[in-house]
């Protein structure tokens, strides 16, 4: 009997729809409670996906969270280990933890939305409406994120400004790992839909304030999920 075994014996495996949360959940669980203890090793990815009946894809994801939250760590070669039993005080995101992007997000994509409401064209909003309605039809949760991207990079093509474009190109991918772990943990994806109409709605309407303080409150909706997530955060 391997070290999952030993926990796992008489779980039912987890059904696609919540699949990566309910790897998800049920790691950081047993992380957390000790039956998967510090310096242990994982199953492979492949052993994972047979134990709960999902794709390797859904289990990746799962592990991608783990790493964020600072519980385990992924090393080229030799597996996944646990490296900690509670959670980090800062989620790592690639290059950039959650603290940088809820520290510059704000200072980039508010001005960005102002001026994609100011400048955008007939074009401009069919593409925004399009993505909003793919990722509200969007059941699966890495889609939904790749969706989300794509929205928040679309309201900097319209800004017209080039150093905007750029710098949310840059930190897409950080972007993308913080969607994965909140709505893993946290479920953001019907609030974020709703505060993306609403950032839509303005740019739509051509109103710059609106846009700014509906971006500003979808920022403030993240930030304030990250908070409940790690040590010390806001309820």
């Amino acid at each position: 009997m391997n070290l999952l075994d030993s926990w796992t014996v008489g779980q039912d495996k987890v059904i696609r729809v919540g699949a990566a949360e309910a790897v998800f959940a049920s790691l950081r669980n047993a992380i957390e409670a000790g039956k998967i203890p510090v310096g242990a090793r994982l199953d492979s990815e492949a052993s994972l996906a047979q134990l709960y009946g999902v794709s390797r894809s859904m289990v990746r994801e799962a592990l991608k969270s783990c790493n964020a939250l600072g519980l385990t760590a992924t090393f080229t070669g030799k597996g996944t280990f646990v490296i900690a039993d509670r959670v980090a005080p800062d989620l790592k995101l690639g290059k950039y933890s959650a603290r940088d992007l809820v520290e510059a997000r704000p200072h980039i994509e508010v001005p960005a939305a102002a001026l994609a409401a100011e400048r955008r064209t007939g074009e401009d909003v069919e593409a925004l409406r399009d993505i909003l309605e793919a990722m509200s039809d969007e059941d699966d949760l890495q889609q939904w994120i790749l969706l989300n991207a794509e929205f928040h990079a679309t309201i900097a093509r319209c800004s017209g400004n080039g150093v905007f474009v750029g710098v949310l190109s840059d930190i897409r991918e950080a972007m993308a790992d913080q969607s994965n772990t909140l709505n893993l943990v946290a479920d953001r994806r019907k609030d974020s839909d709703r505060e993306h109409a609403r950032i839509f709605a303005a740019i739509e309407r051509g109103s710059a304030q609106e846009a700014s303080r509906a971006m500003t409150r979808h920022l403030h909706g993240v930030e304030c999920a990250l908070g409940s997530i790690v040590p010390g955060g806001e309820s």
